[in-house]
């Protein structure tokens, strides 16, 4: 199949970079709604400890909310650069990324269904007040990473195979993603993630 460039090497890309870059969009809004003071959509879908970080406006809690914003709008970014053609070096940045990007997601997506599904099986308990937001935890959060980190495999996947460099990027994809893999292992196991 012969590849047509357009000016500069550029050429369209499938939509899943599109879908993810949308994805980011809308994960980043809910991080700057309550880095700003709003708790729009928090009380019933957040951890209340969370929720009062963020309606004290406590420094430290505001920052990593501004990062994790800051964060998504950048997986957005990699999600659009994953629809055009670019150098070599861009090329392997974003394979990288975006193969870290959908084991963290799917990893963390993974553990919140799991959790729920144990809560909801009765195998492990809860408090009463936090059960219901268990199951936002199962039947949103977890789903909608998930679903990013899913579509973060699409769009990679897609995006390397039509990349001269086919190998040498599968291999950064992996590489990211087996990073991003011991990074999350680590976090579970010190109880941070």
């Amino acid at each position: 199949m012969h590849r047509v460039r357009g000016p500069r090497g550029l050429h369209p890309g499938p939509w899943w970079g599109h879908a993810v870059a949308a994805w980011g969009l809308l994960f980043a809004a809910p991080s700057f709604v309550w880095a700003t003071g709003g708790t729009f959509g928090a009380r019933s879908t957040v951890a209340p400890s969370l929720v009062e970080l963020a309606r004290d406006r406590v420094p430290w809690f505001l920052a990593v909310l501004w990062v994790t914003g800051l964060l998504k709008v950048f997986g957005a970014l990699i999600g659009v650069g994953l629809t055009r053609w670019r150098s070599l070096r861009i090329s392997r940045f974003l394979v990288f990324c975006g193969g870290g990007a959908t084991v963290l997601l799917v990893w963390h997506g993974g553990l919140f269904v799991l959790h729920g599904l144990l809560v909801e099986a009765g195998a492990i308990a809860v408090e009463p007040d936090l059960a219901g937001l268990t199951r936002w935890y199962l039947y949103l959060w977890g789903p909608w990473f998930i679903v990013g980190g899913l579509l973060f495999a699409a769009a990679t996947t897609r995006y390397a195979r039509r990349h001269d460099d086919r190998r040498g990027l599968r291999l950064l994809g992996g590489i990211g993603a087996l990073g991003a893999l011991l990074l999350s292992l680590a976090s579970t196991v010190a109880g941070i993630g």
